[in-house]
């Protein structure tokens, strides 16, 4: 697991996104289900609005996000605009 920066042409993504299995995966903490819910729906929307969709798993306080895209095999330059969506809608 890769714990550099991702660099692109739009910057830097943040270091706590990680590259795994031409993947860009991080994973979100919070202090509730309710609260880790309203995150996951915040960026299905943004999903949506992008047609470009990640693979979340929603537990207790936990979100975990890959982001990958399936037809290219990997990384592309829409996972790492949608990370840095998910970035603004975190801090």
């Amino acid at each position: 697991m890769s714990q550099t920066p991702i660099r692109s042409k739009i910057g830097i993504i943040t270091r706590v996104w990680n590259e795994e299995n031409n993947k860009l995966v991080r994973e979100f903490t919070f202090a509730d289900f309710k609260s880790a819910l309203k995150f996951v729906n915040k960026l299905g929307d943004i999903a949506e609005n992008m047609n470009h969709h990640p693979d979340i798993e929603l537990s207790w306080g936990k979100v975990r996000i890959s982001l990958t895209t399936h037809s290219s095999n990997g990384i592309t330059e829409n996972d790492r605009k949608l990370a840095n969506k998910i970035d603004e809608i975190i801090n």
